[in-house]
């Protein structure tokens, strides 16, 4: 197995632990009490209180790409976005949207605006779409079809994609200064592959153009094949890493701390037709993460 090159998970653990994902840089409270006169640090000024993360929004906004439209979770090759993670109604998923406003709040405070193949060039104007609802909560999932291209030449530069994130989050912050944002990191493409190359159905799906700078010549083992899929995975956790230090810029921003990318998606959770997108299950499993995530008092 290849080690992992951006961070050891007894880091993350600690950091999970100490600060619920202290890459983010939200939500400290206290300590800008002034000291006695003539103490303050000369170095910097005295800083303004972080806001307290507010665990229960009221509304929500989900913007990126497939995996928030449910796409492949209910038939093939189609959305479903009524068993989205994010904003979904199937009681089966029990949604973000429906855990933190409940049934009847789902249905009328929270919205969509995912697209299916978006890329993170395309996030700035979903955001702007989204920013009309004044939502209090953003949720982004986006960045896989960023790194599933027909090559791995072809995938997304990360000055390209760092910029386009960081444009999104600024036309946010513009329109809304105090609208938290979740932000999802890029799920494990290469599990996915392991995962679904034992299935021969999925195979055949697949050859109809899903994430072929991955999923191409599934069982092929030659050097080749092995650095080509070891290039768009290294891709994968550049881009986490980029979405983890844009979101640490944002006081009112929370990223997972890679736990889509760790979790550990098996065969219910994926899609029974193409074995990559989550299944019904798979989606109730993404809620769960975002809720738990969310829903953190504190620090």
């Amino acid at each position: 197995m290849r080690k992992r090159r951006h961070r050891s998970r007894a880091v993350f653990g600690a950091a999970l632990a100490a600060v619920l994902l202290a890459v983010t840089g939200c939500d400290a409270t206290g300590g800008d009490s002034p000291g006695p006169k003539g103490t303050e640090s000369k170095a910097s000024p005295s800083a303004s209180p972080t806001p307290a993360w507010d665990s229960t929004p009221e509304s929500l906004a989900a913007v990126g790409d497939s995996i928030t439209r449910g796409f492949d979770a209910c038939q093939v090759l189609s959305d479903c976005p009524e068993v989205s993670w994010a904003t979904g109604s199937d009681a089966s998923v029990d949604s973000l949207a429906v855990r933190l406003l409940g049934t009847a709040g789902a249905a009328q405070r929270s919205w969509n605006y995912a697209v299916t193949g978006a890329r993170m060039a395309d996030l700035p104007s979903q955001v702007a779409r989204a920013v009309s609802r004044k939502p209090e909560l953003v949720t982004v999932m986006i960045g896989a079809n960023d790194a599933c291209r027909a090559t791995a030449a072809d995938m997304t530069p990360l000055a390209d994609f760092r910029a386009d994130f960081e444009d999104a989050m600024t036309s946010l912050r513009d329109s809304l200064p105090r609208t938290q944002v979740f932000v999802a990191s890029v799920p494990d493409l290469k599990r996915l592959w392991s995962k679904g190359r034992t299935n021969p159905v999925g195979k055949q799906v697949w050859k109809l153009g899903i994430c072929p700078s991955m999923l191409a010549d599934p069982d092929l083992l030659t050097t080749a094949a092995g650095q080509r899929r070891d290039a768009v995975q290294d891709r994968v956790e550049e881009y986490n890493d980029i979405l983890r230090e844009v979101c640490a810029e944002d006081r009112y921003c929370r990223y997972d701390g890679d736990a889509v990318f760790d979790y550990r998606f098996g065969q219910t959770q994926l899609s029974q037709w193409d074995w990559f997108h989550p299944s019904v299950d798979g989606q109730a499993r993404l809620a769960e993460i975002a809720y738990r995530i969310i829903s953190r008092k504190g620090a």
